[in-house]
């Protein structure tokens, strides 16, 4: 991703001038209030749907049926069933799915992409993993966070039960965004030391220029169910203007001068659009649940957002 950056003194002096804002509170009192509204809600809406366990290929003592079998003597004798004995005369045991724990991985970017202008998608990248984290483990999930870039930054160990939510919080808040974005040796990485499967949910805004494709497939590949939550910050289509400019690219420091004219402006927000269609297109191909993370929108909005949609966490 690139930065824009107009070569006029006049420009930089004036950005100098302007006080800094005030950095919001990444999880502050209010934060905490709607972690907790988003967890009852969740309750409603997957009652009976979104269990803390799933069902495995494996057979044992669960609730769902999975198939008959012969009776071998020595075989618990309550699981004969005695309509089919009545029906076929032979005595069939019936076998039932067993139950193991859904892992639900979270995969953040922390690549310096992510920080481009005010960190709006850095940090509404955090909020979301954090409160569909927190959902998850109010549902008895057990949860991995962690930050990737063109390698596996730093990484949180599996985490159950809603009280490991503040060693969340806490990972979230000590993050900070640097790097090039490398999504597919990244998350190779994750995948060899992660020997539990389960559910993986990257959260990124997947400019790389590796492809973006490539990172979801290894996901794909080593039989994680992978959910896209794409953060989209429009102002990255936009240029402040026309004229002489340089463009800066936000994870190599490359610069490239160029001139933009009004119709090259309109073609950057064309791209953009385009790029942010693909996206969307690959991942409905593949059946990789997406959803688009626009900044502008209140993270429990997108929560929400994900709950009706009834794809990514079941």
């Amino acid at each position: 991703m690139v930065d824009f950056a107009r070569m006029l003194r006049s420009r930089r002096d004036a950005s100098r001038a302007q006080p800094p804002e005030a950095p919001e509170e990444l999880f502050g009192a209010e934060f905490e209030k709607k972690l907790e509204m988003l967890a009852l809600v969740s309750r409603r809406v997957f009652a009976g749907r979104w269990r803390a366990e799933r069902p495995s290929k494996r057979r044992g003592s669960g609730v769902q049926f999975a198939e008959h079998r012969e009776y071998i003597p020595g075989d618990d004798v309550r699981f004969i069933d005695h309509n089919a004995y009545q029906r076929l005369g032979r005595l069939l045991l019936k076998q039932y799915e067993e139950e193991e724990d859904l892992s639900v991985h979270f995969l953040i970017d922390c690549s310096e992409s992510m920080a481009h202008g005010d960190r709006r998608k850095f940090d509404h990248a955090r909020r979301i993993c954090a409160a569909l984290a927190y959902v998850a483990l109010s549902h008895l999930d057990r949860v991995t966070v962690a930050a990737i870039s063109n390698s596996v930054v730093s990484r949180l160990p599996a985490a159950r039960g809603k009280p490991q939510v503040f060693r969340i919080l806490r990972f979230l808040r000590g993050l900070t965004p640097g790097g090039s974005t490398a999504l597919a040796p990244a998350l190779r990485a994750f995948s060899a030391s992660s020997p539990r499967r389960g559910v993986a949910l990257l959260l990124s805004d997947l400019y790389d220029p590796g492809g973006f494709q490539r990172g979801i497939d290894v996901l794909r590949y080593e039989r994680f169910e992978p959910y896209v939550i794409h953060l989209v910050d429009p102002n990255d289509a936009l240029a402040p203007g026309v004229g002489d400019l340089t463009l800066i690219d936000s994870e190599t420091r490359q610069a490239c001068d160029v001139t933009v004219t009004g119709a090259l402006a309109r073609r950057l927000g064309q791209a953009h659009a385009e790029y942010l269609a693909s996206i969307e297109s690959y991942c409905v191909q593949h059946r990789a649940p997406y959803l688009c993370a626009d900044v502008r929108v209140p993270f429990d909005d997108l929560v929400l957002r994900v709950f009706r949609q009834g794809g990514l966490l079941r």
